[in-house]
């Protein structure tokens, strides 16, 4: 695979694909209607405002404790070059970073998540050019507090599901890896043996069999596909930098503000857009063993939910102080927390993602932190030459390859049909046939307006009718040319949905090795902020 197999390559916009929310098509728009609920725009201006703004909030103590942190966490793991610099850099006062955050899904889950770092590694690599007088470091901020088993312990290769079954509670990162041997058998079978093949079982076997838990496989995972780049993974489930999220934990325990923070944009927000995510009166977890039980308060006390787990409001500060790895953000502190121990100018995230963030900014507001440049990750669709060639005879364009499957073929099979019949043309005659009645039936007797109306509906339902049945016709002519068409999209839109949701990144691994993540970071552009075509 080399980046220049093709110039076919292009960027769409994120609308037309019909897989991107009007959230974000507003947002890569500059929409007046989104425009409250973030601060700074993803663009050269945005960075540069945020950056003196991170600059000025951001102590040498929190840089000293990420520094001796992340030392920490990577004891025992190969360490590149360009990481070790990247770590030791964060200890300057011109260093910022650009974070992308993702669960420990097995393997790597689905294959965006490839397409989330590079976009990281990418921005800030764009960001050094920029601005040479500073520094700034790819982070992958590993989710690994969660607790959504169901959401991560599987990965499709080639249309199967290869899952790992296991009854551990708690916080995922923490899970033991104990059981992956069977996956790994089983994940090796398909596989072949190829010498690719051999790599990545490799990778697997090192990663999963070797690592005693989750977060620690997962951490050498990563590591082992983006050290080179200088990628900096974070574990938030860290005593150090927890304890520097002391007084926010308080604020909440004590005050409960971003309940009240969220519901206050939330009521503003959901007038235009659907909510993302409700927040709870106390948006933390307690986490102690194999427990991970949401906080609430009633009567006074604090009751660590599905447990006789109860506090006091002096035994919980007292605890919180004594061991602040114990409280655990949810979804609405979590980012606030990553804000707090980052010298952060940028999330990068999906589509939901993106749609929660917007939901924060009044609550960094009230707590006084600087609210991050949100960034849509790259989005990609790679199309083999094979795929191609097979779309260009069947003449669907990059664009039209995103139809829906029942627009896709009307467009196709009419295109193709020797009786050219335009039923938006009869519809748009009976609809102003019909308006001159109405206009007739209020000069003569209202009460014949109903039955106009009636009429109407019943001539457009039977040109309906006979459109669907022209085209039943049609498709029958034509049977091979709808299964050409057909099996070509579900093979590049596997169910009907995006491929970056639904494949691995070991399928491409397998026939393109390494290249396939050189041939990415070349070709994508994060501020391009549009969804880009691959075809190699």
């Amino acid at each position: 695979m080399s980046s220049n197999d093709s110039d076919c390559s292009t960027y769409i916009s994120f609308k037309k694909t019909g897989f991107f929310s009007a959230m974000m098509c507003d947002y890569i728009e500059k929409s007046n209607k989104i425009t409250p609920f973030y601060r700074n725009y993803p663009d050269l201006e945005g960075f540069k405002n945020q950056i003196e703004t991170k600059q000025e909030s951001f102590t040498q103590k929190q840089r000293e404790t990420l520094v001796t942190a992340l030392q920490e966490q990577y004891k025992g793991f190969r360490l590149s070059n360009e990481t070790s610099l990247k770590i030791a850099s964060l200890s300057e006062s011109n260093t910022f970073t650009v974070t992308t955050g993702h669960q420990l899904n097995l393997f790597t889950g689905p294959l965006y998540f490839l397409y989330k770092i590079i976009a990281t590694i990418n921005l800030s690599e764009k960001l050094a050019l920029e601005f040479p007088e500073k520094n700034f470091v790819p982070i992958y901020w590993m989710a690994t507090e969660d607790h959504d088993f169901d959401e991560i312990n599987f990965f499709k290769f080639k249309g199967k599901k290869i899952q790992w079954n296991s009854d551990q509670t708690g916080a995922v990162g923490r899970f033991s890896t104990g059981g992956l041997q069977e996956v790994f058998t089983v994940f090796k079978q398909l596989l072949g043996t190829s010498k690719r093949a051999k790599e990545l079982f490799s990778l697997f076997e090192e990663g999963y069999i070797k690592h005693e838990d989750l977060a620690g496989a997962t951490r050498y995972i990563a590591n082992e596909l983006f050290a080179k780049y200088g990628l900096v993974i974070v574990d938030g489930d860290d005593a150090a930098l927890k304890e520097e999220f002391v007084p926010f934990v308080e604020k909440e325990l004590l005050e409960q503000i971003s309940y009240s923070s969220v519901t206050e944009t939330n009521s503003k927000l959901s007038e235009v857009y659907n909510i993302q995510v409700n927040p709870r009166e106390i948006n933390l977890f307690y986490l102690k063993d194999n427990i991970r039980e949401r906080l609430v308060f009633e009567n006074d006390i604090y009751k660590v939910n599905n447990t006789d787990i109860e506090f006091s409001k002096e035994e919980i500060l007292k605890e919180l102080n004594a061991h602040p790895k114990r409280f655990s953000p949810n979804v609405i502190m979590r980012p606030l927390y990553q804000e707090v121990i980052l010298p952060n100018l940028a999330y990068i995230g999906g589509g939901g993602e993106m749609a929660y963030w917007m939901q924060l900014k009044g609550y960094f507001e009230n707590v006084k932190v600087p609210f991050p440049i949100l960034l849509l990750r790259n989005s990609v669709q790679v199309i083999n030459e094979k795929q191609y060639k097979k779309l260009d005879k069947l003449s669907i364009s990059i664009e039209e390859l995103f139809l829906k499957q029942n627009e896709l073929l009307k467009k196709k099979v009419l295109e193709k049909s020797e009786v050219k019949f335009d039923f938006s043309e009869q519809k748009k005659f009976l609809e102003n046939q019909f308006e001159s009645l109405k206009k007739i039936a209020e000069q003569t007797d209202a009460s014949f307006i109903g039955a106009v109306n009636a009429q109407e509906k019943k001539q457009l339902k039977g040109l309906l009718n006979l459109e669907k049945r022209f085209l039943r016709a049609e498709k029958r002519k034509e049977v091979s040319l709808v299964e050409r068409i057909k099996t070509i999209q579900n093979e590049l839109l596997p169910n009907l949905s995006l491929e970056e949701r639904q494949r691995n990144f070991s399928e491409f691994y397998l026939e393109y090795g390494e290249d396939f993540v050189s041939v990415l970071k070349e070709k994508l552009n994060p501020l391009q902020l549009e969804f880009f075509v691959l075809v190699k």
